[in-house]
């Protein structure tokens, strides 16, 4: 594969650039999909509207260079065939000292008159609704083939980084086409080609990047998307098939922990967590090591069903571990466990990167030594020094926040162990099973006896605050959370230090602490047990309390700018209260609502089923937020959309079953360059697969 930087006009310094988007090779590039188009044939001038994109195709009438005292302009008047006229503007900075080049040179150059050129830009219409005035993005000149890589066509957008402009990109992509598309090979064998009626690699790889109509985009897109569908669950196919280790250990069903336990819980098991703890049990009992992801709504008792399984561990000699992506989140557990082991001969320990010195000695010390049972906490989990003696279990809460290396580390610490992977954002058994095709799924399916649904509406900052001063006036308890924790100057988004001078004035008779991700542990930790304590009667903070807080008395959740957030999110939001049995509300309070985001707040509004609610969320926003594909060495699908494309997903995998079924290891020579590419994307990000 050719270095990137041997391509023409790249060089060693935007090879650095290059290397931000992870673009190494121009193969690279030709697989960097464009993230959007726009239609550049010209007729777009009759989109009215500040900001609408224009491309014009005119003539210089005149020209106007205005040297102002701090900033130089130039215009350009063009004139079309139908006489439409059109004024372009530039706006450069004048430099601070005598320069001796003129910035607008090369404009003045450019827009000689009579000459002919495309310009596309933005629509000004601030002066004058009606009058044609652009501020210019982009021109170039009429009757030059290179131009049309960027005009009069349907034109491709990428992501870029800092340092490469789009008119840079897109000459390179059209560059890689023409001079390197015969080094790409074709991964998809002849057979499928010809079964589905896809475009061979060439074609679409061309076709993706400089369409040369919509059917034709379609095409290509359909391609790519079914060649990554493709890939992906082949990898898991063969991954299942491969055989497993087997255990060197085993686990019996004792009466010396998981008795008192029980017996302590104060709660019955609901009928779906008993299910999935058999399910559980089962799997570890076996000869081969557990792979089980568990799914559940918001306060449907994961943690307690982890904690089973933890204590079967313990209760065989064995140690476990429970690794949680923040530190509110991994205090909180460390709390559940902590409180629920009372009584029993268990010990158990939190390590964050926030416990140091000392205390770190101590913990990593007993750990190694197996005097610590159970181990919670972050990443820090994960670290070289940390060592244990006889892990046998391990616990991955949000395990869609971890990235795959980072779970596999965890695993790494010790030979052949079980993994418990938990998860708030229930996902289609389906679905998972394309994402993580290793794993069993267990489903909590129902909420503890006694808990009422939320009460959930749109409403506005006034009447939030009714509700809340009602609520408060009861003896219950508030959070008010933001988007942000200080005012942007880039966005109109409240944010919590600003406001929180604002919620003391509106709620006087009352104590208002505040919580964020920049305070520091000790801050956090105090202000939380304040609250929990009901020392405080209202918590303003930020998405920092989406997870791991539990304070049954706590009654009102308003979320301002609620637009601003994910439907999974606020359902976790919307979590936190309704913990007691009283009855409970979460209020929205939108800034702007645009069309999908007023869809997902009525769909908060309208359910409190996490199964929905988490489907729902993946068709409006994509499943690379959600599902943590976009972490750094994750896959991202970049042509591809499990739910737009569920046909071709579908197809995927009946072809997956077909060709495994024919040739398990890919040895055949029709399969030879789909073998090499598999082994390209998934052992060498994921080491997933061993297909040598």
């Amino acid at each position: 594969m050719t270095d990137i930087k041997f391509l023409k006009g790249v060089g060693p310094v935007r090879e650095a650039m290059f290397a931000r988007l992870e673009i190494s090779t121009v193969s690279d590039l030709l697989h960097y999909y464009p993230r959007d188009y726009q239609d550049r044939r010209p007729g777009v001038m009759t989109e009215y509207g500040d900001g609408a994109q224009v491309v014009f195709l005119g003539r210089v009438m005149r020209t106007e260079y205005i040297p102002a005292k701090s900033i130089l302009i130039f215009k350009a008047h063009l004139e079309n065939e139908k006489g439409e006229k059109l004024e372009c503007a530039w706006f450069k900075k004048r430099p601070f000292y005598k320069a001796r080049f003129d910035p607008m040179a090369a404009l003045k150059k450019d827009f000689k008159l009579a000459q002919w050129v495309w310009v596309v830009g933005k629509k000004d219409n601030q002066e004058n609704f009606f009058a044609n005035k652009i501020s210019v993005d982009e021109y170039y000149p009429a009757g030059v083939e290179s131009s049309l890589i960027h005009v009069n066509r349907l034109t491709p957008v990428y992501g870029l980084t800092q340092g490469l402009t789009g008119k840079f990109f897109r000459t390179c992509v059209y560059t890689a086409l023409e001079t390197k598309l015969k080094e790409e090979k074709e991964v998809l064998p002849v057979s499928i080609l010809d079964k589905r009626h896809l475009l061979s690699a060439p074609q679409a790889l061309r076709a993706v990047h400089f369409p040369s109509n919509t059917p034709e985009l379609a095409a290509a897109r359909k391609r790519m998307a079914y060649e990554e569908f493709l890939l992906l669950t082949a990898a898991w196919g063969i991954k299942k098939k491969q055989q497993v280790k087997t255990k060197n250990y085993h686990y019996e069903i004792k009466t010396n922990l998981l008795t008192p336990f029980r017996e302590n819980l104060g709660f019955e098991f609901t009928a779906s967590q008993k299910k999935v703890i058999n399910e559980i049990f089962n799997d570890m009992r076996s000869n081969v090591p557990m792979t089980r992801m568990l799914q559940g709504d918001v306060g449907s008792g994961k943690t307690i069903v982890a904690l089973s399984a933890m204590l079967l561990a313990c209760e065989n000699g064995f140690q476990a571990a429970l690794m949680a992506p923040t530190e509110i989140l991994a205090e909180q557990h460390f709390f559940t466990v902590t409180n629920f082991l009372k009584g029993l001969d268990v010990k158990a320990a939190l390590l964050t990167s926030s416990v140091k010195g000392k205390a770190k000695e101590k913990i990593l010390e007993d750990l190694e030594n197996g005097e610590i049972n159970i181990l919670v906490g972050t990443h820090a989990l994960i670290e070289e020094s940390v060592k244990f003696k006889n892990l046998k279990l391990a616990v991955i809460d949000e395990q869609h926040r971890f990235g795959v290396r980072q779970r596999a580390a965890l695993q790494n610490k010790s030979e052949n162990i079980d993994v418990l992977t938990m998860t708030a954002t229930p996902i289609p058994r389906t679905l998972a099973l394309t994402f993580y095709g290793d794993l069993e799924v267990s489903s909590i399916t129902e909420l503890p006896p006694g808990r009422k649904p939320v009460t959930t509406i749109i409403t506005t900052e006034s009447a939030a605050y009714s509700k809340a001063l009602e609520e408060l006036g009861k003896g219950r308890q508030a959070y008010i959370v933001y988007p942000l924790i200080e005012e942007s100057e880039k966005l109109s988004v409240k944010a919590v230090k600003e406001d929180f001078e604002k919620i003391a004035g509106v709620f006087p008779a009352f104590k208002a602490g505040m919580l964020h991700g920049a305070m520091k542990r000790a801050e956090k930790e105090k202000t939380m047990a304040l609250f929990k304590n009901k020392k405080l009667d209202i918590l303003v903070a930020t998405p920092v309390i989406e997870v791991g807080i539990d304070v049954k008395n706590a009654t009102v959740m308003i979320v301002q700018n609620a637009e601003r957030f994910g439907l999974a999110s606020l359902h976790q939001l919307r979590g936190r209260v309704g913990r007691g049995s009283e009855e409970s509300f979460c209020l929205l309070v939108p800034g702007s609502v645009s069309t999908v985001s007023k869809e997902r707040l009525d769909i908060l509004c309208s359910t409190s089923d996490g199964f929905k609610i988490g489907e729902r969320d993946m068709q409006l926003r994509g499943p690379g937020e959600i599902l943590g594909t976009r972490q750094s060495g994750e896959l991202e699908f970049k042509a591809g959309d499990i739910f737009k494309d569920a046909d071709i997903l579908k197809w995927a995998l009946e072809d997956r079953d077909a060709l495994l079924a024919q040739d398990p290891r890919l040895t055949s020579p029709e399969h030879a360059a789909f073998k090499e590419r598999l082994i390209e994307l998934y052992q060498k990000h994921w080491h997933l697969i061993s297909l040598s």
